[in-house]
């Protein structure tokens, strides 16, 4: 048999015990993500696989197990309970003490111990394995087409869980009670179902159902009696719109092809561009519509089941309502057992898009999404199976091998992130006002929530603190230290300073972007950071976004950046970028195409620009460049979502092109600035002089990739340092990250890049909780900035 070394030398682990050649007992301690996920029936095996007594349960820290028998026999165990884990369970940490040998005799699976401080992890909800679904097609089993099937390899997690430890008690399961055949399977060792906590069946429940948009039954659109998933389809195929409660919230569904449904969902949901998820059945079904590689079919099939953005196929079989003017479509995989059902029945691909209105928070509540969705839907296929936490889709882009996260959420959370080092007190960081998140903070444990979104939606912020009050139960984080945002108008910011007894350590926004580059990539020292995106909060009171930053977790120095322009008319600048372009070009360009288009006010925003003031704040943001090139090229004048110019800008770019705009990079008190009107007005000029609207935007994103790579060439030589981190929304642009990696790393740097958090805002908590541990450990309780202005 196997040998562990923490049986060496009569020591193991945690506590000596006596050299022996009977029977010994030790207790194990496993840390991590050990609940839910099968794991004390895995443990039953293993000990009675072994002639071992002993017992196994939960508790507050994660699994105990107290062990009796021989010594090779226990060696053996502790070997294979690593290495032959369940496949959803994630171990930190095993910990084995020596025990008094009671010769209790058997193994057996105990009741649960709730008290004490929680330490345990939980898993994320997780798409139906290959043997329920094995199940759910088998007209013999008497789980066919049941869309609830499960088994502790699967199904609802984090959207359940009321309270820690993991038990059905403490789940929206508590209200189902298992019925025979499933208390057999519960108890039963050799069973998949064996102590699966969701376990359920047609005959105990949950239960489908199909109403009407009144909550009625919808007796004109129903199917055969009893059906609700032919009711269902027969919505669908009849044009209409069907809202789908799924494991975090509700979705609202059409037929992708149907061009009529989808611009009437887009009315009703009031969604005028932003693109639509699509679900396709299989890898097949998605192959049909977009170019799906290895690395694509690989995030397709992933347990989280993710969006995934891949390029779309000319000929692709979906509405142009669906994903207006992109080349890429949000493609995801069947991941409940009801999604399976719907996709094989209705036979195509359909719509699956956030059950909401834009701006507002995905409905979960059954009550509150047929008030909130009665307008947009026409029927609602639910169940009476109630979600506790809210969880839309996550979303990711492939990117070098892997995946790169645009919004973290369904699939992803709560697994945490490891800190560089332990919090000495307990943190939360607060986010940011757009794509929100919040991070709870204990040891070396980082809980990044699931996406939130735009906090300046009442319901929206609701949904916020009512997701920190609930992961701060669930993980026991009650938080000593709390970081928030410099932006006084931020409602997270607001939310921070309206907290009592607690220590507030205000973190520069993009400090905190690039400390989450950090933190997700596993590092602590000091970087040259470069920190692209919208806007935020400066240390001069100017709203920054283009910034070359020398940080690391605890600090920061602001060594460069783009050269400040003014955004006439402050937010309407965001929403119009037009007028970002008549900035950058500083009362010229009347006779471009730009200007004509918008005659009536440029002369007026022009000269409001060359005033500025508090009507034309100024910015050194990256994404408002981006911006005015798109206006520039009459590829978006006015947005109807945030980031839209920039992202179909990036979707007109002809990748074959290599030439770049160059642009200037001057000294101002040795703070490195970098003139983007240069990359403006190379772009006007190209287009003047008849350009391809292609290789405009491909020559502005080479040409702000080369001033990066020469911008992060000259603080080398400053300073020494070779590694940069790349983080802000801005990145988010593949075509620009390919091109500034692959740039970068001919240069001689290390660069890193996000993969686990979004490089956009939805990262922010948790680098403001990197910070505010990395400066509670050096005993920085000031409260203040993380940084410094040069």
């Amino acid at each position: 048999m196997s040998s562990d070394p923490r049986l060496a030398d009569g020591v193991i682990q945690s506590g000596p015990f006596s050299l022996q050649t009977g029977p010994m007992g030790v207790r194990v301690r496993v840390e991590g993500v050990v609940q839910g996920v099968g794991f004390r029936p895995f443990v039953h095996g293993l000990a009675t696989g072994l002639g071992l007594a002993g017992r196994v349960g939960n508790d507050a820290h994660g699994v105990f197990v107290e062990l009796e028998g021989g010594r090779g026999q226990i060696a053996e165990f502790l070997v294979r309970l690593e290495r032959d884990a369940p496949p959803l369970a994630a171990i930190e940490r095993v910990t084995v003490t020596s025990r008094t040998v009671r010769a209790d005799g058997g193994f057996r699976i105990v009741a649960s111990d709730p008290s004490g401080a929680s330490r345990t992890l939980v898993s994320p909800d997780i798409a139906t394995c290959a043997d329920c679904l094995a199940e759910l097609a088998d007209p013999a089993d008497r789980r066919y087409r049941y869309p609830f099937v499960n088994c502790v390899n699967c199904g609802p997690r984090l959207t359940i869980v009321r309270a820690m430890p993991y038990d059905r008690p403490l789940t929206t399961m508590a209200g189902f009670a298992m019925c025979d055949g499933c208390l057999a399977e519960y108890h039963d060792p050799a069973d998949r179902r064996f102590h699966a906590q969701p376990i359920c069946c047609p005959a105990c429940g949950p239960t489908l159902r199909l109403a009407g948009a009144a909550g009625e039954p919808p007796s004109a659109l129903a199917g055969a009696a009893g059906e609700p998933l032919a009711g269902a389809v027969r919505v669908l195929r009849r044009g209409g719109v069907l809202a789908v409660k799924g494991l975090g919230g509700y979705h609202l569904s059409v037929l992708a092809a149907d061009e009529g449904a989808a611009a009437e969902l887009r009315r009703r949901k009031r969604r005028e561009d932003k693109p639509f998820a699509v679900m396709v059945a299989d890898l097949a079904a998605a192959r049909r519509l977009c170019a799906v590689d290895e690395v694509g079919a690989a995030l397709l099939t992933d347990r989280a089941r993710p969006v995934v953005l891949l390029p779309r196929r000319p000929d692709a079989p979906v509405a142009g309502a669906v994903a207006p003017g992109s080349r890429h479509l949000g493609l995801m995989l069947p991941y409940t057992p009801l999604h399976h059902l719907l996709l094989a029945d209705a036979g195509a691909p359909i719509v699956l898009t956030s059950g909401n209105r834009s701006d507002e928070p995905i409905a979960y509540d059954d009550r509150d999404a047929l008030e909130r969705l009665g307008g947009i839907a026409d029927a609602f296929l639910t169940h009476d199976r109630p979600i506790h936490l809210r969880a839309d889709d996550s979303v990711v882009r492939p990117f070098r091998g892997k995946g790169m996260a645009v919004r973290r959420s369904r699939g992803h959370a709560p697994h945490p992130f490891t800190l560089a080092w332990e919090a000495p007190r307990r943190i939360l960081g607060c986010g940011a006002e757009l794509k929100n998140t919040f991070c709870l903070a204990k040891g070396r444990h980082a809980f990044v929530s699931p996406h939130i979104g735009d906090l300046e939606d009442y319901e929206t912020f609701r949904s916020y603190v009512e997701g920190i009050e609930h992961f701060a139960a669930l993980f026991d984080v009650r938080p000593e230290v709390v970081a928030h945002d410099l932006h006084p108008e931020y409602l997270s910011t607001k939310h921070a300073l309206g907290l009592p007894d607690v220590e507030l350590v205000a973190v520069q926004h993009h400090h905190a972007h690039i400390a989450a580059c950090l933190a997700d990539n596993g590092e602590h020292g000091r970087v040259i950071g470069v920190a692209f995106d919208g806007l935020g909060y400066g240390l001069d009171g100017t709203l920054w976004g283009g910034e070359f930053l020398l940080a690391d977790l605890v600090a920061f120095e602001r060594a460069g950046h783009l050269a400040p322009v003014p955004m006439p008319g402050g937010g309407a600048a965001i929403r119009q970028p037009w007028r970002m372009a008549a900035a950058y070009l500083d009362g010229e360009g009347e006779a471009l195409a730009v200007a004509r288009r918008n005659e009536q006010r440029w002369g007026q925003v022009s000269a409001l620009a060359r005033r500025g003031g508090r009507a034309a704040p100024l910015t050194s943001s990256a994404g408002r460049l981006f911006d005015a090139v798109a206006a520039l090229l009459g590829v978006r004048d006015a947005i109807t979502y945030e980031g839209q110019a920039a992202i179909e800008l990036e979707q007109l770019a002809d990748p074959a092109e290599r030439g770049g705009y160059p642009a200037a990079v001057s000294r101002d008190g040795g703070v490195l600035v970098a003139a983007g009107s240069d990359l403006v007005r190379a772009a006007a000029a190209d287009l003047a002089a008849g350009a391809a609207i292609p290789v405009i935007s491909a020559r502005f994103h080479n040409g702000v990739s080369d001033l990066i790579v020469r911008c992060c060439r000259m603080l080398r030589d400053g300073t020494g340092l070779t590694t940069v981190a790349l983080s802000g929304g801005v990145f988010q642009n593949v075509l620009l990250l390919r091109r500034t990696v692959d740039r970068l790393g001919g240069a001689g740097f290390r660069v890193l890049t996000h993969s686990g958090v979004p490089a956009n805002d939805g990262g922010i908590s948790l680098g403001q909780v990197a910070v505010a541990a990395a400066r509670d450990r050096l005993g920085d309780h000031s409260t203040g900035l993380s940084g410094t202005s040069r």
